[in-house]
């Protein structure tokens, strides 16, 4: 497998990757191999001798939502690392390898609104679409116009409705041998200096929640949908906190006493309840374990279930 996937033009190849250093938590052993396509055509052929060879194999983007195993993964991690990124009018057409940041800066820049609110959010364009993106009341899926994406066969584009988005969600999460290759999104027009204004103000306060150098993946799970929790836990909750049809998961966490907890060097931050952080030493089994008691005080204390955010690999169904 090693030399077939070496003998593809546009793949490189690293042996024993640590992973711990493709990850923003900074925790994950080491890859059998770590294999980044640069073209569509590199990453389609390192797709069939993956498959040809029956190895084990995950796809992941810039790791900034990843907890890896402390034990790694044994086979090959693929990623697509195409950041081609393209402006024409109004529309933004962005390769899955992207970093999501230089594709805001370049839309604010061109006097492009929509995307101005994700400023801060790291990782590249292909996990955005992934998980569905979203900060202050935007979210991707509203920009996106199509999707195109590898299917183990051949290159499919979808239109947004078929990209099935919902909060913090998409088709590809349900469908992993789907690869993003690239998007295409709408704007409007707008005043660049207004956008960057926008764009700085919040940048600045997150900055001040999730400091770039804080070895997390920003918030661990996800809010809860008002209109899904049980009638009792509805009564229970202050009508401020609903916004945009959520209630900050971070309201239960606080409930249930998760400020400042600790696993060995995995700790909850003292100022937000919905962060947890790798403080130093950290690894993934102790990450895995502090959400664990978080989801059951949560469940025992309040009544909900929460869900996270952030992805295994492997996956802990796995």
């Amino acid at each position: 497998m090693h030399s077939r996937l070496a003998a593809i033009p546009g793949l490189s190849i690293l042996e024993n990757a640590p992973l711990s250093a493709y990850t923003r938590f900074e925790v994950g052993g080491p890859a059998r191999v770590l294999a980044d396509a640069s073209t569509e055509q590199a990453l389609a052929s390192a797709v069939r001798v993956i498959e040809d060879t029956g190895v084990p194999s995950t796809i992941i983007g810039g790791g900034t939502n990843l907890v890896v195993s402390d034990n790694g993964f044994p086979g090959v991690v693929l990623r697509y690392t195409n950041a081609a990124l393209e402006i024409e009018g109004t529309s933004v057409n962005a390769a899955a390898g992207a970093l999501l940041q230089h594709v805001v800066d370049a839309a604010i820049a061109n006097g492009l609104r929509g995307l101005e609110t994700m400023t801060g959010i790291p990782g590249w364009v292909g996990g955005a679409l992934y998980g569905n993106a979203g900060a202050y009341g935007r979210s991707v899926h509203e920009l996106v116009q199509s999707v195109r994406f590898f299917n183990g066969a051949r290159v499919c584009e979808i239109d947004n409705t078929a990209c099935e988005f919902h909060y913090r969600d998409s088709v590809f999460k349900r469908r992993k041998d789907w690869i993003v290759l690239s998007a295409t999104l709408r704007l409007d027009s707008a005043d660049p200096a207004e956008l960057l204004a926008t764009a700085d103000g919040i940048l600045k306060i997150r900055n001040e929640k999730y400091p770039p150098t804080m070895r997390c993946a920003g918030s661990i799970f996800k809010n809860l949908l008002w209109d899904r929790l049980p009638a009792p836990v509805r009564s229970r909750i202050p009508e401020r906190l609903v916004r945009e049809g959520k209630v900050p998961s971070a309201y239960f966490l606080e409930q249930a006493g998760a400020k400042g907890m600790t696993n060995g060097g995995v700790r909850v931050a003292d100022y937000h309840a919905n962060l947890i952080y790798n403080q130093g030493g950290g690894g993934a089994r102790q990450v895995s374990e502090l959400i664990d008691v978080l989801k059951r005080r949560v469940r025992e204390q309040c009544g909900v279930e929460l869900e996270e955010e952030v992805q295994f690999v492997p996956s802990r169904t796995e």
